[in-house]
């Protein structure tokens, strides 16, 4: 596997004002352009840019054009990808201009190319965090703590041990310890690889990775660095508003129909909700919305307080009519719960949302001040599901939110007979959900005895069918457009199966698989033969064990989704899948294995062939382990 790169600017201020996401984004544009025309001309520029949303929002291309001539009176002139990227940045700064000082983001996320700004506060809370749960790891002990004052955080982030483990202290046992390098000088190689196993590791907690690349890591990029840490603590912070975890949630609730609702709202919701149940039991009178203006002047955190913890309660915190006070005197009621101070009094007086949020959730855990009613918990164990569906539930859920939204059967869905959020009507609700059979049955799914409105109902047995024929379809259609040898026939899950067998076989190994249900692959040896198959280096076979007993079986089963993740497969399986051998988890990992093997690239006519060793130095993009689609540039309509 090819070490990652990416782009390269000579200039390395110009270099600077860029993610590797959007050099990767405007590169492209660029070569597209050269290779339709031979060259890039300065009169090729206000066609580009005005199709870049960000741009088509503020200008015309008439007006892009007269300030492009501004500094490029010959529009015939050719350019290079350098004088380019100085165009768009020229652009950029108008448009900043125009909006009166707001920046026109490029990319669909808080990052911008021009001038990132870092919230100091945010950042100084952050490394209290990792000081605080990664002081006595092993490997990081030595490093921290961090002065949250220099740029220590950024140099430490560099090799990609910090953020693999602050990931496992937010959901413990996502990445399998013994996968990260850990040596105190990496090569690059082993570096991307850590960084790798932490973008892929992120996304299966739930993060939001598309706006990042290996090389932002690399570089440490503050800002995106920032980003990630905030969305991985945040995780960590809301982990418990859960039904599973904190049966007692079920006391913000009336009846069961709001007890489901409860199991649909993202985490941040049934906080608010919670903070509003003892708000109004304390006789507060607003509503509290949002994790910043609403909690500005301390006011909602005094209630909230004083009906938590009625033995600390400060009486006299209203009466104080300097914010700044009145907040500290609210953080110090809340260090008696132990709250850690993670934020300021200008934290709450500004409105922060980020270290808001964390300190309403801080309060949380420490004092939630609900029942332990058993027949309350007895209830809710009822709602939640059974292990097995809970299991492929979180799989579909998260693989929904990365691919399905954008492309599945493009063209297949008649928009003029559906109906957009919010519905209001139930019967159009039943439209779009038999619009969904219909296309399903084009594609050939088997629903037998399915309508729409067993979808309507949430069934979720059917529904979660459904969900696994989509990722099966949509995943055998990205194996079928990269097998490019097949002249796009269609591909069976048989192919996958051999292919996988005559790679084990062809790098001289002996397992084989003889279903996806093959209870032999439980040991996990036959998949880390195939991960070493398809690149040697990858797996340390002095971690691996025979998988003779339970023990011995989760430790290759979490070792395996952990090389498969660094080297760049993006999946969402668990140790128990392969443990246990779930047919369609098994299906899915095989998959994923093939789809990165397929694309480095060097497949020959015969399925399974080795593939061929790219150059170790990784300058071709394409080796990117980490690359998607960013929408954020996407062409205007």
């Amino acid at each position: 596997m090819a070490g990652f790169v990416g782009v390269i600017v000579s200039d390395t201020w110009l270099q600077s004002q860029f993610t590797q996401v959007e050099l990767r984004t405007l590169k492209s544009r660029f070569i597209s352009k050269k290779n339709e025309a031979g060259r890039v001309i300065v009169g090729d520029l206000p066609p580009i840019f005005a199709k870049l949303k960000a741009f088509s929002e503020m200008f015309t291309e008439d007006e892009i054009k007269a300030i492009v001539q501004e500094s490029h009176t010959n529009m015939e002139d050719e350019i290079d990808f350098e004088s380019f990227l100085r165009a768009f940045l020229n652009l950029q700064a108008r448009a900043t201009a125009k909006s009166g000082g707001s920046r026109s983001s490029f990319l669909k996320a808080s990052s911008t190319t021009f001038q990132h700004t870092i919230n100091e506060s945010e950042k100084s809370s952050y490394v209290a965090h990792i000081n605080g749960y990664l002081g006595e790891d092993p490997f990081m002990k030595d490093f921290l703590p961090i002065d949250p004052s220099t740029n220590a955080l950024f140099d430490l982030v560099k090799d990609g041990v910090l953020l693999c483990k602050l990931i496992n202290v937010a959901v413990p046992g996502t990445i399998d310890e013994r996968a990260i390098n850990t040596k105190r000088v990496l090569n690059p190689w082993e570096r991307n690889e850590n960084h790798t196993l932490c973008l892929n590791s992120a996304k299966a907690i739930g993060c939001t990775v598309v706006n990042i690349g290996t090389q932002d890591l690399v570089e440490a990029r503050p800002h995106l660095v920032l980003g990630l840490i905030s969305q991985i603590i945040k995780i960590q912070m809301l982990a418990d508003l859960d039904l599973n975890k904190t049966p007692q949630l079920v006391e913000l609730f009336d009846d069961s129909q709001d007890v489901e609702e409860l199991m649909g709202l993202p985490p941040e919701k049934v906080l608010l909700k919670w903070m509003n149940f003892h708000l109004k039991k304390s006789g507060y009178e607003k509503q509290v919305t949002n994790f910043s203006s609403d909690v500005k002047d301390g006011e909602a955190y005094v209630y909230l307080l004083n009906a938590l913890a009625p033995e600390h309660a400060a009486l006299g915190t209203l009466d104080v009519k300097d914010p700044k006070q009145r907040a500290s005197m609210i953080l110090e009621q809340a260090e008696k719960l132990d709250c850690k101070r993670y934020l300021t009094p200008t934290d709450i007086v500004e409105g922060s949302p980020n270290l808001n949020l964390a300190f309403v959730a801080q309060i949380f855990q420490h004092r939630n001040g609900l029942s332990v009613d058993s027949k309350n918990t007895t209830f809710a164990e009822m709602m939640t599901d059974d292990t097995q569906t809970s299991r492929e539930e979180r799989c579909f859920r998260l693989w929904v939110l990365l691919e399905v939204l954008d492309k599945i059967a493009p063209g297949s869905v008649n928009w003029k007979h559906a109906t957009k959020p919010p519905i209001k009507m139930p019967f159009r609700k039943v439209e779009n959900c038999n619009q969904v059979i219909m296309i399903g049955k084009e594609l050939n799914f088997s629903l037998v005895n399915v309508a729409g409105n067993d979808i309507v109902q949430g069934n979720k047995k059917l529904i979660l069918a459904f969900l696994w024929q989509l990722m099966r379809f949509s995943m055998l259609q990205l194996l079928k457009n990269l097998r490019f040898h097949s002249h796009r026939k269609e591909i069976a899950d048989s192919d996958i199966l051999n292919w996988a067998n005559n790679k084990v076989k062809k790098a001289g190994k002996t397992s084989e698989m003889d279903s996806f249900k093959d209870k032999n692959l439980s040991n996990g040896i036959f998949f880390l033969e195939l991960l070493s198959s398809v690149e040697p280096r990858v797996v340390n076979w002095s971690l691996v064990t025979k998988g003779e007993t339970d023990e011995d079986k989760k430790l290759n089963a979490t070792y395996i989704i952990s090389v498969a993740r660094k080297l760049g497969c993006s999946i969402f399986l668990l140790p128990e899948d392969i443990i246990e051998v779930n047919q369609k988890m098994i299906l899915t990992l095989t998959a994923s294995i093939m789809y990165w093997s397929l694309q480095q690239g060097g497949e020959s006519e015969t399925e399974g062939s080795p593939s061929a060793q790219v150059s170790a130095d990784g300058d071709d993009e394409t080796s990117d382990p980490t690359r998607s689609p960013n929408p954020a540039t996407e062409e205007s309509s």
